[in-house]
């Protein structure tokens, strides 16, 4: 921080208005246009999520509903049944495929409650087929040869009943309704969120220097970049992680898990936002040591502190209790620490007044 010498005049003050200086109203009154400004912004982008909130929730289950399915596919059992579709197995997998209908065969009718010791077979161009893997027999008479194909519409139509487990459930008639209303508004925060930094910081700019308000653009655009980096790092590596091994256990256990769509969606939020929030770490840090209120010295005293408050954050943001699935929140967030004392070597300075910062430009070659 800038120690002010007796020479120190009111010339050399932030400019914060036509008559140089702010009253408390005022301030009140920039917070109040900001706010408004903000609420319109995220008004409109509400109605334009709203439109495609069902295509955002798609695409915001994904994780969850490719964990099921690795659930499943991993704790399938190889004979006596799988809870996966046919087209979720690969190629030679074993199965006992229960017959929902009366069915022909070969040339014989087997009727509706069957089972069909059966194996899947992959085509070369990508079709899917169920054979039988053994002969079936009957007081010794084979009744249906090995090999034999299984009628596509039995294990189709179970593929449908099947593909339903992997659906996320609403428990409430108006439980969609409400859903896609949170899915629009978090969304339209998210698509908001360059707009917002930039009435954050028009609102704090009129106490900073005229030259301190050109770190506006860096700034903004770094802050939107490492959100979007938080919120895909959470999508993509963290959550997934998180809810194979949730998700393992219960089906390991040979219990079936009532993932609702609100629940999850609650959750994968509070994930992404959060993670979101975390990375931005290095923009604080670029701006308060631009400003000369942190210095890598600094972020180096405290840096076991901080490494025990990166962990109690992790641990809240994580789902889950066990320790991989912890250091894969925390990781990210002890590289950005380090990377931030890193960027406050390079950027600190002392906080210079207007008439400093233009004495030491004029004094560089």
């Amino acid at each position: 921080m800038a120690t002010y010498t007796a020479t120190h005049t009111a010339e050399d003050e932030p400019q914060l208005g036509d008559e140089g200086t702010m009253s408390f109203l005022d301030h009140l009154d920039e917070l109040r246009k900001r706010l408004i400004r903000s609420a319109l912004f995220i008004g409109v982008a509400f109605v334009l999520c709203w439109v495609f909130s069902d295509r955002i929730y798609n695409f915001l289950q994904v994780p969850v509903r490719a964990a099921m399915l690795e659930a499943k596919r991993q704790y399938a059992p190889p004979f006596g049944g799988t809870p996966l579709a046919i087209s979720d197995l690969p190629d030679g997998t074993d199965v006992t495929f229960p017959i929902p209908s009366d069915a022909k065969i070969g040339n014989v009718l087997i009727p509706a409650g069957n089972t069909v010791p059966a194996r899947v077979k992959r085509e070369a161009d990508g079709t899917i087929q169920l054979v039988t893997s053994s002969y079936w027999l009957i007081n010794d008479r084979t009744i249906v040869e090995k090999d034999t194909v299984i009628p596509p519409a039995l294990y189709q139509s179970s593929a449908e009943m099947i593909s339903q487990n992997n659906q996320l459930v609403v428990g409430t008639v108006q439980g969609a309704f409400n859903l896609y209303i949170k899915v629009a508004f978090y969304a339209a925060i998210f698509f908001a969120v360059p707009f917002l930094l930039v009435q954050v910081w028009g609102f704090v700019a009129p106490g900073l220097y005229p030259h301190e308000k050109s770190y506006a653009a860096p700034i903004i655009i770094m802050a939107s970049l490492f959100f979007l980096l938080g919120c895909a790092f959470a999508y993509y590596i963290a959550f997934p992680r998180a809810a194979n091994f949730l998700l393992g256990v219960a089906t390991g256990g040979n219990l079936r898990p009532l993932v609702t769509a609100d629940e999850y969606f609650d959750l994968i939020i509070i994930i992404m936002l959060g993670l979101g929030v975390v990375f931005e770490i290095p923009t604080i840090t670029f701006f308060t040591s631009r400003l000369g209120l942190v210095s890598p010295g600094l972020l180096l005293k405290v840096w076991r502190y901080a490494v025990i408050v990166i962990f109690i954050v992790a641990a809240v943001l994580s789902p889950t209790t066990d320790v991989p699935n912890l250091l894969v929140f925390a990781a990210p967030m002890l590289v950005l620490y380090f990377l931030s004392v890193i960027i406050a070597w390079v950027f600190h300075r002392r906080r210079q007044t207007e008439k400093e910062y233009l004495a030491s430009e004029r004094k560089e070659p």
